[in-house]
């Protein structure tokens, strides 16, 4: 199996950030030391980017000319790294994408920035790595329908708003109901969840809302955000699985999608535990699935 990832590009935080940088380079060793092959991807072309961004946007990020509003919103303070990181994690999305179409299933170390939209960069998220991979499959015409199966905590507001008008595209979101972000924007499924939501119920939600995206997305390609935010101990998740009802969700959307006939491309999204081995042992978890 090979994985591609973008962990060896750092950047810059201030002490009182939470963005947990240092989940990817302990799960590139974890998964190294198993003998799992990891790429290092590289940069994509701002010209790719331009397909689902606004080039105005894509300007101001370029040139870190990013108004107070957008840095705030951003949540990360903007540097040259942080700009070349989030090309990279747009390659390894991309690269995971054409490795899934060519051989059934492809994982990036990384990506799942669904809060990036058209026209809006926000969470922590530069550049819709999903979005971007989409559109180089189908301008490299290997697939034209797709489905986005988002199990990340918050709401996937970026991709739906890329996305959402795509009549070949059909997006799911599996959230928290009163967590980020409070503007959301519709996808074609949104299922809220209570906050302390558990195993069983997060499980039989899931199933649920699969039985109704994949007939409706009859998809060549899925994309599963497989993010460890769920989980019961996370700092921004306010849900109740254990490490085993993750596991559990990742055998369940994996084989559904899988036996629907689609490629998937797997990404990790959010992490937020208050000891990153944890999210790195969930992640772990999902790239054993996938293996």
């Amino acid at each position: 199996m090979i994985l591609w990832t973008h962990d060896r590009w750092r950047f810059p935080l201030p002490a009182n950030n939470r963005f947990p940088i240092e989940k990817y380079t302990l799960l590139r060793e974890r998964v190294e030391g198993d003998g799992v092959e990891v790429r290092e991807a590289e940069p994509v072309p701002w010209e790719w980017l331009a397909a689902v961004h606004d080039r105005e946007l894509l300007e101001r990020i370029r040139t870190g000319a990013l108004s107070v509003r957008e840095q705030r919103g951003l949540g990360i303070p903007w540097s040259a790294q942080l700009v070349e990181r989030g090309r990279r994690s747009v390659g390894g999305t991309v690269e995971a994408a054409r490795l899934a179409v060519e051989r059934g299933i492809g994982m990036n170390l990384g990506g799942g920035t669904h809060h990036a939209g058209r026209a809006f960069a926000r969470g922590y998220c530069l550049f819709n790595d999903v979005a971007v991979a989409l559109a180089r499959l189908r301008a490299e015409r290997r697939c034209r329908r797709a489905l986005v199966v988002d199990c990340d905590v918050h709401q996937g507001d970026g991709t739906a708003d890329i996305l959402g008008p795509d009549p070949d595209c059909f997006t799911l979101s599996l959230h928290g109901a009163r967590n980020y972000p409070f503007r959301r924007v519709p996808s074609d499924l949104d299922v809220d969840l209570a906050g302390g939501t558990g195993d069983e119920r997060y499980l039989h939600a899931l199933g649920e809302a699969l039985d109704f995206a994949l007939p409706r997305a009859a998809p060549e390609v899925a994309f599963y955000l497989a993010g460890a935010d769920p989980w019961q101990d996370d700092r921004l998740g306010r849900l109740a699985l254990t490490k085993a009802g993750l596991a559990a969700r990742d055998e369940l959307v994996l084989d559904r999608l899988r036996a629907a006939g689609a490629a998937v491309c797997v990404v990790l999204a959010g992490g937020y535990a208050h000891d990153v081995r944890d999210t790195v042992d969930i992640n772990a978890a999902t790239v054993a699935a996938v293996a």
